[in-house]
């Protein structure tokens, strides 16, 4: 009986399969950019995005060509060639036969290592490798990578992987990436002046015509920001997950997932002594799960409510509900005891593109704790929350100009958890932003694209961080003060100029200018200033 049931649900959807595009691609900020200024409605607010999907909106570009400009127009033929295979299964176009190709171009275009198609199976492998040469505070620093990456399709099941080594040498390197927007990292063999670590991803998904479902290993972001993200960013190392998206109307859509993490702390009842003396070391299991509701009531509008939980110790069935409300389910879970329960927060975004002509602003809310009752009492209130508000103008005075604007404030403890497995964290690195909570930040960037894939951008952000505290001082009220304790203002100015030669392979130089303000028992202030210039050459990432 079951697999007559399952007969006919497969017979009733067309599946198809499901490539998410790595985050670091450029077509990304290419879409944002034609979304804030009318021209496409685009829903970016969870990402990874799949090839298919970016290729949807590749297509609606090509039908309204002269409402670009000449540069946009250079980027959207780049980007045809990208998604060509994308483009050809959406229109049905693709041939009956196999095309196969070993370094050099393949139908669309696109320069490839190796890549083959047919109407069963389909596959693209790309080298991952590149160097970056610099200075840190007057000293040398070398950071070298390789790897691979390839993805494809078998029948209606995509599949993607993508693994690459890392080896860092310097007298300056941050070997666990603090605050830095860095991704944090676990090192091995740890070296003088020396630190290396891998990362491996991978997923498979399949879609059908109103959703899509996909499990791996990989990085997810949610809301919008160019310096930093408040509920989840590539901060902490990509995790594994289940994901579900649903968007069975234009003006409504639903995402779902179960993550995976790392706790990072011992479990000593399971850990115990193996043959050869030492520690055999088990953890604590530690799980995420999410879900968010997006409603667009109107062209360019979007509103979006999102619950997530972290909890720990076993798998709990029913947060792999995607409809179940999380606060609720641990409420009865824990009998409404506190050391029994989990760790759950709420967020918010608004995003509004080209109401005002060229421009996006977006604004997001993270809730970790509020006390409603006492939200305007200072002497009882605990409420531990924060908000990014931003906005980005582009084509504004002139062609081919982008401008961000972005304020981000982290009141005390956001993030924090007096359990210490069900922290707002993966393997010991924030999901959200990576400045980490009892501060703000002021950014400002001015982004020019000059020619097709070479663009320049100067930027600068002001960050005040106050103390860490104590984990008591999360439960009294009064709680602390923002900005309590002794504090560190960083003043940052960079740029870079950056060229995607061909696709994936770009040259690159930044530098940058640090003041760090160090603030001392007496109140006053020691400064230490930094620069930074680095020189990167790579394909891929």
């Amino acid at each position: 009986m079951k697999i007559i049931f399952l007969s006919i649900v497969l017979t009733t959807i067309t599946l198809a399969q499901v490539v998410y595009e790595p985050l670091h691609r450029d077509v990304y900020s290419f879409l944002s950019r034609i979304a804030q200024k009318g021209l496409i409605e685009y829903d970016d607010l969870i990402r990874p995005l799949t090839r298919k999907y970016i290729a949807e909106k590749i297509s609606e570009l090509n039908s309204i060509k002269n409402k670009l400009t000449p540069l946009e127009i250079d980027e959207l033929e780049f980007y045809n060639s990208e998604f060509g295979r994308e483009k050809d299964l959406i229109h049905q176009n693709s041939s009956e036969g196999s095309e196969i190709n070993y370094l050099g171009k393949d139908n669309y275009g696109r320069i490839r290592l190796f890549s083959y198609r047919d109407k069963l199976f389909s596959l693209n492998v790309s080298p991952i490798f590149g160097a970056t040469f610099g200075s840190r505070d007057g000293k040398s620093y070398r950071h070298i990578w390789n790897g691979l990456y390839f993805y494809g399709n078998l029948a209606w099941l995509g599949f993607s992987f993508d693994f690459r080594d890392n080896n860092e040498t310097g007298e300056t390197i941050d070997k666990f990436k603090t605050f830095t927007p860095v991704t944090g990292t676990h090192t091995r063999f740890p070296k003088p002046n020396q630190i290396e670590y891998a990362e491996a991803k991978t997923v498979l998904g399949l879609d059908w015509s109103w959703g899509s479902f996909s499990f791996g290993r990989d990085f997810m972001e949610w809301g919008y920001g160019k310096s930093g993200l408040l509920v989840l960013s590539q901060k902490a190392p990509s995790f594994p997950f289940l994901r579900l998206d649903i968007h069975p109307v234009d003006w409504l859509s639903f995402n779902y997932f179960h993550a995976f993490l790392s706790s990072d702390v011992v479990d000593s009842q399971r850990t115990y002594y193996h043959s050869l003396g030492w520690t055999r070391t088990i953890y604590r299991d530690k799980f995420l799960a999410s879900h968010t509701l997006t409603l667009k009531p109107f062209k360019g509008l979007s509103l979006s409510f999102g619950e997530s939980v972290v909890y720990s110790d076993k798998l709990e069935f029913s947060y792999l509900f995607p409809l179940m409300f999380y606060r609720v389910n641990d409420h009865n879970l824990s009998r409404q005891s506190n050391d029994a329960g989990s760790n759950s927060q709420f967020f918010f975004n608004l995003s509004s593109r080209n109401h005002i002509p060229k421009t996006h602003l977006y604004g997001t809310i993270f809730i970790d704790e509020i006390t409603i009752a006492n939200l305007f009492d200072k002497e009882k209130q605990r409420n531990q929350f924060a908000f990014s508000l931003g906005a980005s103008t582009t084509d504004l005075p002139i062609n081919n100009l982008t401008f961000h604007l972005e304020y981000t404030k982290i009141y005390p403890f956001v993030y924090s958890h007096y359990i210490q497995t069900q922290t707002y964290q993966h393997a010991s690195y924030p999901l959200g932003h990576w400045m980490g909570y009892n501060a703000d930040q002021i950014y400002a960037s001015l982004n020019y694209r000059i020619i097709r894939g070479l663009q320049t951008e100067l930027y600068f952000q002001y960050i005040r961080k106050g103390d860490e505290g104590r984990v008591i001082q999360q439960y009294v009220q009064p709680q602390p003060p923002f900005l309590f304790g002794l504090r560190k203002n960083y003043s940052y100015f960079g740029g870079e100029v950056k060229y995607e030669i061909i696709h994936e392979l770009f040259a690159r130089f930044r530098f940058q200018s640090n003041k760090i303000s160090t603030q001392q028992p007496d109140l006053t202030f020691i400064d230490k200033n930094l620069n930074e210039f680095y020189f990167s050459l790579y394909y891929g990432l």
